[in-house]
């Protein structure tokens, strides 16, 4: 029988504690964060910016033959540029292949959930067929998303630009405040739509597209066809989930803050008086004790990363089980594979046919 989203948090809880807590394993909370961290469930994407400017001195003369070039090479300039689309093309095809490796990852957290057991090797073998048709309908998301942003932002951009709005927009302040303000509720309404869509998708369609082999769009149909029946449930669902996932990013932050504290305030003290020591044994910085500070800087980076990749782990196993005890009442194939009795039976690639 289906139950209600907040009630799908109590049985969340429960399952996070049984899996992690019962029995606590440090390997299995490593490769959950591992696993986490490939499939999105941990971490953030950024981009910072740096715009440098380059004057040029009132006595300096351009290189002839290209103005402007600050007397640069124009030799440099080319293989500047090459080396920059290169690194274009490199980070164009990393983030390809990383987009393959967390749809799988996406099937390998749901193996780990339901099994309450992380084997890596034995559930990516076992996921690449289902990960490939996740990876396709990501690729087709992205683009889709991507020209949906260029029309909602590019038409009335083009618009305004053909009226005059840009050329003098002392004459046209109310019309680009009020263009500003409808384009920006239309722009964050769209993100929304999007965000949501995917969401949906990683909760409620990965799971029919592991145990019954089915594409994305067939898991679509499906699940479109059980959101029209019951609107407010999947409603509450959404907003609980974006509640939940406020509450939880404040507690991760402040425990990564504190921990923070714990770990840099001793490193910082054994920094001091290693530096001190060393001055006192007559050391000097040279290419030995530079490497050797930024050997143990990383290695110190690194642990502390590793520590904050633990704090997250309750939540890496949380939300996903909320997904699946809110759908489970809803899918038979999950709720069979999720409340049956031996918990760390393998989960079958397919399953009986689904029924509506």
């Amino acid at each position: 029988m289906p139950i209600s989203a907040s009630d799908s948090i109590t049985l969340a809880v429960e399952h996070t504690r049984q899996q992690l807590f019962q029995r606590f394993r440090i390997g299995q909370w490593t490769k959950l964060a591992f696993v986490g961290l490939l499939a999105g469930e941990l971490g953030s994407n950024g981009c910072n910016r740096s715009f440098f400017n380059l004057p040029q001195h009132p006595g300096s003369t351009p290189h002839p033959g290209i103005p402007g070039s600050l007397g640069i090479d124009p030799a440099l300039l080319a293989a500047l540029g090459a080396l920059l689309a290169a690194l274009l093309i490199a980070a164009f095809a990393f983030g390809i292949i990383m987009m393959y490796v967390s749809s799988v990852m996406r099937f390998v957290l749901f193996d780990s959930i339901v099994t309450r057991e992380c084997h890596i090797r034995w559930s990516w073998s076992r996921r690449l067929g289902a990960g490939w048709r996740f990876f396709v309908w990501k690729l087709l998301y992205v683009l889709l998303s991507l020209a949906g942003f260029a029309v909602v932002v590019g038409i009335p951009v083009a618009v305004a630009f053909k009226q005059g709005w840009f050329t003098a927009p002392n004459d046209h302040v109310v019309a680009l405040v009020s263009g500003g303000i409808i384009l920006f509720v239309v722009f964050a309404a769209f993100a929304v739509v999007t965000a949501v869509i995917f969401v949906l998708t990683k909760d409620f369609v990965v799971p029919q597209m592991a145990l019954e082999n089915i594409d994305a769009m067939e898991g679509w149909r499906r699940l479109w066809a059980m959101m029209t029946v019951e609107k407010g449930a999947y409603a509450a669902y959404i907003g609980l989930k974006i509640v939940l996932a406020i509450v939880v990013s404040l507690v991760v932050g402040i425990a990564t803050l504190v921990l923070g504290l714990i770990f840099v305030i001793p490193s910082v003290g054994i920094g001091v008086l290693a530096f001190l020591t060393g001055k006192t044994a007559g050391l000097t910085w040279n290419a030995q004790t530079i490497t050797l500070a930024i050997v143990v800087g990383c290695i110190l980076v690194g642990v502390f990363l590793y520590l904050v990749s633990l704090i997250s782990v309750p939540a890496i196993v949380f939300f996903p089980a909320y997904a699946m005890y809110f759908f489970a009442g809803r899918y038979p194939q999950l709720h069979a594979v999720l409340y049956r009795s031996s918990p760390a039976a393998p989960v079958p690639v397919s399953a009986a046919p689904y029924t509506a």
